[in-house]
């Protein structure tokens, strides 16, 4: 979570724009009707061919045609990700992070 921020702070200040954040609380994902909409409609493709290579799972990944008012782009993203990376408390402080009255764990705003 500290790198998500500290990235999201590059992007802020890039786009001189503020970011708002508001996370889902542990365990509620089960409730979330966006995911249902669009992971009903993967998993039915995904059943149709095996998923042998990685372009399989992308072009699988997209909503059917014949589905109004549904769109879920997928593209692979090759890049390669170091793993471990830890963040200082210094570089942590440097994150213009703004805690919301309501659950400010969740819900932030990241100034540039």
């Amino acid at each position: 979570m500290r790198l998500w921020k500290v990235e999201l702070q590059k992007l802020a200040t890039e786009l001189e724009s503020e970011i708002s954040v508001c996370h889902f609380p542990p365990g509620t994902s089960k409730w979330n009707k966006i995911e249902h909409k669009m992971f009903s409609y993967i998993s039915k493709n995904w059943r149709v061919k095996p998923l042998i290579t990685r372009e399989t799972v992308v072009s699988s990944s997209r909503a059917p045609k014949k589905t109004k008012g549904l769109e879920i782009r997928a593209m692979l993203d090759e890049n390669v990700y170091k793993k471990g990376v830890k963040v200082i408390d210094q570089r942590m402080a440097s994150v213009h992070l703004v805690q919301a009255d309501f659950h400010a764990e969740w819900n932030y705003t990241i100034m540039p």
